[in-house]
């Protein structure tokens, strides 16, 4: 059934590129394979091929944009074949130079979780300012979980088939002081099988302020709330972003990437949220003990509040990586010292008994690897290493004490 399901997608996916635009030789259309490997505790070595679609010398910026992977896992688990699907179709009729409509299409069945989805997109830019725009997304999406043993942590992912829509919308621009983002997220549940339907809205705030080279503060804003009825990956953790996100990054999608033991210590944190970072030890110390299956809410809420600041200076590896050629351009050692607080409400469940206001801070270091896209816009792998050394509620131990952690992705993006 898998199978022939991922033939058919790929097979429309294919016939929806025009003959004109593929020519009848086919030269008018070029796919680009590219072996793939991963890995995870279920599947165990993950074999694959990647293959994007395009027309010929449009760098992705053109028509009929295909991005396909198909995998196969090597320890034939009992769904041993997994796929991602995108296929993007620019509207000509919305669109201008740099400011691009269009209307995408995703499917994937991976890591024991179904999601396919469908979205108009539109982007305002002006001229060849890429880091001046804004973005709206339109979606309708139904999606569901149907293998937990995949899961980090299990039972935090219910197994129902949802339906969702919603809108996104982002902005960024600049002013005297320096960059700033602005994201907001709309989400409503227009199809279950269990349980009433329920909204979710997050919203963020991102600004950089310039206090001279190379010195940089960077604040960031983050409000969550959801309904009363959300399900629990859709709720929000304090430490870091929800588990519903995980599943949009390679290192968290399934168990095993990362050593399960790191997770479970509270080793690793998946930047996102309130991302109050010091308490990530405690977030997964209460993940490891919940049953949501009998309704514990563990560390989720359904309404967060938070902000993060990183007051960024000099390092000199930072300085020699920036004056070596053509690493310099891709590689970036940022050095800061970070303050997070945040306020968590309406868990089913008393409040944490060391309160509800928490705070953390000390210093930090993040490793990115930045290959731009077609837009300009950011996109590689960002690692920190945090050591809060300080929080506002330590429970039992000490509030000044040596921790640290790994954290995924980057807290702040400017």
């Amino acid at each position: 059934m898998r199978a022939a399901v991922l033939i058919l997608l790929i097979s429309v996916a294919v016939g929806a590129v025009p003959q004109e635009a593929r020519g009848q030789d086919g030269g008018g259309y070029e796919l680009l394979p590219a072996p793939d490997l991963w890995y995870n505790d279920v599947d165990g070595i993950r074999l694959g091929i990647r293959l994007r679609g395009q027309v010929p010398g449009t760098f992705q910026d053109g028509p009929h944009r295909l991005d396909l992977g198909v995998w196969l896992g090597t320890w034939w688990p009992e769904h041993p074949l997994s796929y991602y699907l995108s296929l993007t179709e620019p509207i000509p009729s919305l669109s201008a130079f740099n400011s691009e409509a269009s209307v995408r299409l995703e499917s994937s069945i991976r890591t024991g979780l179904h999601r396919h989805r469908i979205s108009f997109n539109k982007r305002w830019q002006p001229g060849f300012d890429e880091m001046t725009y804004r973005e709206l997304s339109v979606f309708g999406r139904v999606e569901r979980r149907y293998d937990t043993e995949y899961q980090p942590f299990r039972n935090f992912w219910n197994t129902e088939w949802m339906g969702l829509a919603g809108a996104s919308l982002q902005a960024r621009g600049s002013h005297g002081g320096g960059p700033w983002l602005v994201h907001g997220g709309l989400q409503v549940s227009v199809a279950r099988e269990y349980g009433d339907p329920f909204a979710r809205f997050t919203a963020e705030l991102q600004q950089r302020l310039d206090l001279g080279e190379p010195f940089a503060l960077h604040a960031r804003l983050f409000g969550g709330f959801a309904g009363e009825d959300v399900p629990p990956q859709y709720r929000f953790l304090r430490s870091m972003r929800s588990p519903a996100g995980w599943a949009d990054q390679g290192l968290t999608r399934a168990k095993g990437t990362i050593p399960q033991a790191w997770l479970t210590d509270g080793f690793i944190q998946v930047g996102g949220g309130p991302n109050l970072r010091g308490y990530t030890w405690r977030d997964i110390g209460e993940l490891n003990q919940a049953s949501f299956s009998e309704g514990e809410p563990g560390p989720l809420f359904r309404s967060v509040s938070s902000l993060n600041l990183e007051l960024q200076f000099p390092n000199p590896l930072d300085q020699l990586i920036k004056e070596t050629p053509i690493i310099g351009e891709l590689l970036e050692l940022r050095s800061y010292l970070f303050f997070d607080a945040g306020a968590s409400l309406n868990r089913e469940a008393d409040l944490h008994p060391d309160g509800n206001l928490l705070a953390d801070a000390g210093p930090g270091f993040m490793l990115s690897l930045n290959i731009p896209d077609y837009l300009g816009k950011p996109r590689g792998i960002m690692i920190r290493y945090d050591l809060p050394l300080w929080l506002s509620r330590p429970g039992q131990e000490k509030a000044f004490k040596f921790r640290n952690i790994i954290g995924l992705g980057a807290v702040i993006s400017l």
